[in-house]
C-alpha cells in the first residue's frame, strides 16, 4: 500500500532536518577564544560562549589598593565596583537603590557616591555624596557609615553628630586619617575613622579664592583631592579654576596653577596657565599634578617646574584611544595613579574607565561604553569600536551658567539642596 501524501511530506521533512543537523555538526566551527584586560601583563583567556562586557553608569572616582586592583565610585548606579588585576569587574558594595542603609555589602545603599579612598589595612572609604556622609566598606566587607547625618549642614563633630553638604573627593593619609572636600560648604574636612571625629582643617564656608592661614583661605566648590608623601594636600578648586594646595608645616593654602574665574583651558606657567571646572587630581611619585578637566574634556599636567600642559585629549567629546591630544574624552572626573606612573581616569559620560601610561598612550580598561550595571569582564578585545548609545554632553558648547546647573545638579541631587 501506497503511503499517504501526509506520510510522504513528513518522511521528507524528516530527511531534510537530519541532513541540516548533520551539515551544521560538521561545520561548526570551535568557540574563540576572548581576551580580557589583565593589567599584569599576561592575557586571561575564557572560552565560554557569553562575554558579557562590565558596564558602568557615570563613574565619578577611582581608587587603587597596594595589589593593583582599581575601584570605582558608580554614581549612576549607587554602587561600588571592583576591577580585579585579572580583568573582571564585580560589585563591591551597594545593590542599586538609592539609600544609605549600613550592614553587607550586597545588602547597602549609597545616594551618589563621588570620591574613593583606601587605607593601608585595605578598607575603602566614600564620599556619599547625596547622603551627606562619609561611609567604610571595611575589609571584610561591611559598610558602616563612620561621619555625618542625612542631613545638611557644616556641623564638626563625632560621628552623626557631624555635619556635611556635598562631600565630593576623599583621600587618606599615611595615618588613615581622611581628607574630604565638603564641595557645599566651601571647606576641607578632616575624619578620623577610629573616632569619627570631624574638624575643619581649611576654608571657612565663604565662597571665594582668597590665599592664606588654613582658616582664613576660601574656595569655590573644591571636587578632587590628593595627597603627597609629605602630608600636603592639592584640591580641585572646581568652580575657581584653581589648584589648590594646603601645606601643614606651614598651616598655609597657597593656589599652585590658575588664575581664577575663567571659563577656557590654557596652558603655560602656572601663574598664567588656565583651567576649565577641574575636578579631579592626582599626584605622581615625582610630584607633577595630573589634573581632570571636565568642561574641556581634557587631562592636564602641572609639572615640577610649574609648567602647565595638555597630557591628554583633543578636547571634543569622544572616546577614541590614541596618543596624547589624538586621544577623546567626554566629561573626564575622578584620577588615580599607581606606582608605574600610570594615570587611571573615570571617564564619566563615556561610562568608561580608562588608562594613560607615561607616555601618553589612552587606553580603555574597562566598560561597554554603554550606561548600565552589568558586571562581568572589564573589556574584551574582539569588541568592535563602540557606539555610546546615550546623549553626549560637550560641555566645552556650554556657557558657563549652564554648566554651573548641570555640574551642581548632578552633585548635589539631595533631597536637601
Amino acid at each position: 500500500m501506497k503511503p499517504s501524501r501526509f506520510k510522504q511530506h513528513l518522511n521528507i521533512a524528516c530527511i531534510l532536518l537530519v541532513t541540516a543537523c548533520l551539515f551544521t555538526a560538521c561545520t561548526k566551527r570551535t568557540v574563540e577564544p576572548h581576551y580580557v584586560y589583565n593589567p599584569t601583563g599576561t592575557t586571561a583567556t575564557d572560552t565560554s560562549k557569553t562575554d558579557s562586557v562590565a558596564s558602568f553608569n557615570e563613574p565619578t572616582a577611582i581608587a587603587l589598593d597596594a595589589a593593583g586592583n582599581i575601584y570605582v565610585a558608580d554614581y549612576g548606579n549607587n554602587e561600588i565596583r571592583e576591577i580585579s588585576t585579572t580583568g573582571v569587574v564585580t560589585t563591591l558594595a551597594g545593590n542599586g537603590t538609592q539609600g544609605s542603609l549600613n550592614g553587607t555589602a550586597k545588602n547597602a545603599t549609597f545616594n551618589g557616591p563621588t570620591g574613593l579612598t583606601l587605607d593601608a589595612a585595605g578598607n575603602v572609604y566614600v564620599a556619599d555624596n547625596n547622603n551627606n556622609q562619609i561611609r567604610e566598606i571595611s575589609s571584610a566587607g561591611t559598610v558602616s557609615t563612620i561621619a555625618g547625618s542625612d542631613s545638611s549642614g557644616a556641623v564638626d563633630g563625632i560621628g552623626a553628630n557631624a555635619y556635611f553638604f556635598g562631600p565630593t573627593g576623599i583621600v587618606a593619609d599615611a595615618n588613615a586619617n581622611l581628607y574630604v572636600t565638603d564641595a557645599g560648604n566651601e571647606l576641607i574636612r578632616k575624619v578620623v575613622p577610629s573616632t569619627g571625629q570631624v574638624t575643619t582643617v581649611a576654608g571657612n564656608v565663604n565662597v571665594g579664592s582668597a590665599n592664606g592661614a588654613l582658616l582664613s583661605a576660601t574656595f569655590n566648590n573644591p571636587g578632587g583631592i590628593t595627597i603627597d608623601a609629605s602630608g600636603n594636600l592639592y584640591v580641585a578648586d572646581m568652580l575657581n579654576g584653581m589648584i589648590r594646595e594646603i601645606n601643614f608645616g606651614t598651616s598655609m593654602v597657597t593656589t599652585i596653577a590658575g588664575v581664577g574665574d575663567t571659563t577656557e583651558s590654557l596652558n603655560g606657567p602656572d601663574s598664567t596657565a588656565r583651567f576649565y571646572y577641574p575636578t579631579g587630581v592626582a599626584i605622581d611619585a615625582s610630584g607633577n599634578i595630573y589634573v581632570a578637566e571636565y568642561a574641556t574634556n581634557l587631562i592636564r599636567k602641572i609639572g615640577t617646574n610649574g609648567m602647565v600642559t595638555t597630557f591628554a585629549g583633543s578636547g571634543a567629546a569622544g572616546q577614541a584611544d590614541s596618543t596624547g591630544t589624538s586621544a577623546t574624552f567626554n566629561g573626564p572626573s575622578g584620577l588615580a595613579i599607581d606606582k608605574a606612573g600610570n594615570l587611571y581616569v573615570a571617564d564619566t559620560y563615556n561610562n568608561v574607565i580608562r588608562k594613560i601610561t607615561p607616555a601618553g598612550v589612552v587606553s580603555t580598561i574597562a566598560g561597554s561604553g554603554l550606561a548600565g550595571s552589568t558586571n562581568g569582564k572589564a573589556l574584551s578585545l574582539h569588541r568592535r569600536t563602540l557606539v555610546v548609545a546615550h546623549a553626549v554632553i560637550r560641555p566645552n558648547t556650554l556657557s558657563r551658567k549652564s554648566l554651573d546647573k548641570i555640574f551642581i545638579k548632578r552633585r548635589r541631587k539631595s533631597k536637601h539642596f
